[in-house]
């Protein structure tokens, strides 16, 4: 078996695949290739099947599949897995990070300071305790940030049209009764139909005044131009996102410019911890691939 690693893993993997056949992170062996394992940056789609005609499967390193083109690949023959709970714990406590540093207004307090500013009465902070965390999107992702925020003391509903019930959130019926409810917003939305540009200037007139919006799902889930606006007039005190349109964003993006933007640069599934899990779940599916 020919596998072919075309994005970033755990440094340890090709030595772990060996058993299974050739590990190479050559593109040009792209046309070899019976295995591709990706993450974020490589896009499975016409082209790229079309150089590949050996290719028998495809390894998503991660949860989103919208890199990948699914329905060609079915129709090529070309099995299409993922690893959804590899990164679960890794992307909550990225959202958690956002949850925790913009109200406590970190960022704002370690750049002052270095810039030899002392803000002491002029940084005012918020807690998390009290407050309604709601969570678009209720799978792996979201139901570990769910744990980590009631564990400060936060109500947490969910809003999931594919979940029937929860451990730890209280489901609401409709997207506009989480955005009625919710001090605190996270985005842990696959991208598709439903979801590209949800987050737009019609649900964000149904949020509450100064609500923050933490997205670690997909970049293309926000409408852009409509965000920046409800930063600017402060309807949304804050963003913070780990996910972009592209990665990375073009240098017209809004957002980057926009006030209150708190950023990284897809950072969210890229703990060395994270990365081991999924080493484990890729050899776990090629185990199984090869019976």
């Amino acid at each position: 078996m020919k596998i072919l690693i075309a994005d970033a893993f755990d440094a340890k993997l090709p030595e772990r695949l060996a058993t299974f056949g050739q590990v190479s992170s050559d593109m040009a062996t792209l046309n070899e290739a019976e295995v591709l394992l990706i993450r974020s940056k490589t896009t499975v789609n016409a082209d790229l099947i079309a150089k590949a005609p050996n290719l028998k499967l495809v390894i998503r390193g991660g949860v989103g599949m919208d890199n990948v083109d699914k329905k060609l690949c079915a129709e090529k023959g070309i099995k299409a897995l993922n690893t959804p709970k590899a990164s679960s714990v890794a992307v909550a406590e990225m959202a958690m990070a956002f949850m925790v540093a913009i109200p406590a207004r970190l960022i704002e307090a370690h750049v002052s300071m270095t810039e030899g500013k002392f803000l002491k009465s002029e940084l005012k902070r918020t807690e998390l305790f009290k407050k309604t965390l709601g969570l678009i999107g209720a799978g792996a992702i979201a139901t570990e940030t769910a744990k980590r925020a009631a564990a400060f003391g936060m109500k947490v509903i969910a809003f999931d049209p594919y979940v029937k019930e929860h451990p730890v959130a209280e489901l609401v019926p409709a997207l506009d009764t989480l955005a009625a409810q919710a001090d605190y917003i996270s985005m842990h939305t696959p991208l598709n139909d439903e979801t590209r540009g949800m987050i737009n200037a019609a649900l964000i007139a149904k949020m509450k005044d100064g609500v923050i919006i933490i997205n670690t799902g997909r970049g293309k889930c926000i409408n852009e131009s409509d965000l920046t606006e409800a930063l600017k007039s402060g309807k949304v005190r804050a963003y913070g996102t780990d996910v972009w349109f592209s990665d990375p964003p073009p240098t017209d993006c809004p957002l980057l410019k926009a006030p209150n933007v708190f950023m990284a640069p897809h950072l969210g599934a890229s703990t060395k911890e994270n990365l081991g899990r999924i080493g484990d779940e890729v050899v776990a599916i090629l185990t199984d691939f090869n019976k």
